[in-house]
């Protein structure tokens, strides 16, 4: 599989992600399990792997990280512009 890679990342909310998931007071493998009761096929390993900027995020992953850690898209994506700036 072809990696995709955006300015030597794998993913632009890994820091987003885990900043709001520790705002709320969740473990990774609580958010695992919350991604779980949505159907996404995600364990503790990938979330960690995730905040690492170490895996992609498919656009559903991004849609239930979204409402597991009630935010919005918006939230998880405001740091996209600095790479234009």
């Amino acid at each position: 599989m072809k990696q995709i890679i955006f300015n030597n990342n794998k993913n632009i909310v890994s820091g987003k992600i885990k900043e709001y998931r520790k705002k709320k007071k969740i473990t990774q493998g609580e958010l695992a399990a919350r991604m779980q009761t949505l159907g996404v096929n995600i364990d503790q390993q990938a979330i960690s792997r995730i905040e690492k900027n170490s895996r992609q995020v498919t656009d559903y992953e991004l849609a239930c990280f979204c409402r597991c850690l009630d935010i919005t898209p918006d939230m998880l994506l405001s740091n996209f512009s600095k790479y234009f700036d």
